[in-house]
């Protein structure tokens, strides 16, 4: 099985520590966080194609074309225009089904495991305040209806946390525009929900990386994540 990580992005949130470095390349307990995350994914993923963009260089130099025993593949967005845009240029290389997720959060590995035994699927986390992020809505049987963007009010706190298993049908739906020249995958993603049922599971942790603030508490929590 293979895994999509997105990592092209700039990371500009995160001010003067990623003007030369990729943001998952940032250091958590001395080891970079794209590193964490490919020791953190479930056995059966033998093939890890990792979107670069930004510095790219620094995440070729450091994972090469092997890391971990899994082989490693580099696609380059030079235009970033959305993580559904991202997700389009492994278009040719994936093979069936495939775990997608964001470069600079940190998911548990037993969620990983468990995400992948489903078709398709989306994983959210119960947060406190939903108008932050992205909320999952779904059917009385936890399937995948929609994902709402920074909803002002919203009685469904289960956050969308950047992790998806899909397949190749994916690239059948026209991707949504979500503004500025970007196209979303969860928006994208969720038209799928038409046509086919996609679990929603719930995530034991989440930690999203934003900010330098996030990245010092990652520090903290990472025991959470191993």
């Amino acid at each position: 099985m293979q895994a999509v990580i997105l990592a092209a992005g700039r990371g500009k949130r995160m001010k003067g520590l990623t003007r030369n470095l990729p943001k998952p390349m940032l250091k958590v307990k001395g080891k970079p966080i794209l590193e964490h995350k490919i020791n953190a994914l479930p056995k059966k993923i033998k093939e890890v194609i990792i979107i670069v963009g930004h510095c790219g260089e620094h995440i070729l130099s450091h994972f090469k074309r092997y890391f971990a025993g899994r082989k490693i593949i580099y696609v380059y967005q030079n235009k970033f225009n959305g993580t559904g845009g991202a997700l389009h240029l492994a278009k040719s290389i994936l093979k069936d089904k495939f775990l997608v997720m964001m470069g600079d959060d940190f998911y548990h590995k037993k969620d990983l495991a468990e995400l992948i035994n489903h078709d398709l699927a989306i994983l959210g986390f119960e947060v406190d305040d939903p108008s932050q992020f992205g909320v999952i809505k779904t059917t009385k049987r936890g399937y995948m209806t929609e994902v709402i963007e920074k909803p002002k009010r919203s009685r469904n706190k289960l956050a969308n946390t950047g992790v998806y298993v899909m397949d190749k049908r994916f690239f059948n739906y026209e991707l949504v525009s979500v503004g500025n020249g970007e196209f979303g995958l969860p928006q994208t993603f969720a038209k799928m929900a038409y046509d086919h049922k996609i679990k929603v599971a719930k995530a034991r942790a989440w930690h999203s990386i934003g900010n330098p603030q996030d990245l010092k508490k990652a520090e903290e929590v990472l025991h959470l994540f191993l």
